[in-house]
């Protein structure tokens, strides 16, 4: 039967305008965006089946375009709008953290890692450069490495942050393997930019490491 012939407070489009999309579940969200099914299938089928067999909405998300159109009822035109709607999403967060007065918020700095960090098997080192108020001048991935290590190069960090007139700056970079806990190394790094970017008055504020879901605060964790 086709989702139309539902009752009404049984569509998907139906409850979002009547109780909010944050009542939704991910196969009604999903139905949404799919808008039809295939013969045989309601989009809401599709999307459950969907979510089976790619381990959830997020690995959907995450999918390539081999593998996203590789399923009936996935073409080009599907891949392209779920990437747009992706970018635009991302778009209008790093727009509202760009308005924001100060970066120093942790939950802040967490939300927008998590949405710009790059999602890669290989370690990455990254920082967002910050003027004299804290806001947002630049978000910068400067190394790329191995899966487990990345080479850091204090003297192209501080060449950065003069190149960007930064007052402060973030330290980011991944583990792929999904361990949080900063490294030996990561914390003698952090402490020796740490005391070469003091020469030059560029507070570092944090180091975060990024995971897939999460991120591990140097700063809060009392460790700079």
């Amino acid at each position: 039967m086709s989702i139309n012939n539902w009752p009404k407070t049984e569509q998907p489009r139906e409850r979002l305008l009547s109780y909010g999309v944050e009542t939704l579940s991910n196969a009604e969200l999903l139905a949404i965006y799919l808008r039809t099914g295939i013969p045989g299938k309601t989009a809401i089928d599709l999307a459950r089946e969907l979510l089976t067999h790619f381990g959830g909405l997020d690995k959907i998300l995450e999918s390539d375009f081999k593998t996203f159109t590789q399923i009936k009822g996935l073409g080009v035109a599907k891949y392209c709008q779920l990437k747009a709607t992706l970018e635009i999403v991302r778009r209008h967060y790093n727009c509202k953290v760009e308005e924001s007065t100060s970066f120093c918020n942790q939950d802040l700095a967490r939300n927008y890692l998590l949405n710009n960090f790059p999602n890669t098997k290989n370690e990455t080192f990254a920082c967002i450069f910050l003027d004299n108020n804290n806001k947002l001048i630049k978000f910068e991935q400067l190394f790329k490495g191995t899966i487990n290590q990345s080479q850091v190069y204090p003297r192209i960090v501080t060449q950065s942050c003069l190149n960007n007139n930064a007052a402060a700056v973030i330290f980011a970079h991944n583990h792929p393997s999904g361990n949080l806990t900063p490294s030996h190394s990561d914390k003698l790094l952090t402490k020796q930019l740490i005391n070469i970017l003091s020469v030059i008055d560029v507070r570092v504020l944090d180091h975060f490491i990024v995971g897939k879901d999460d991120i591990f605060s140097m700063a809060q964790n009392g460790m700079i």
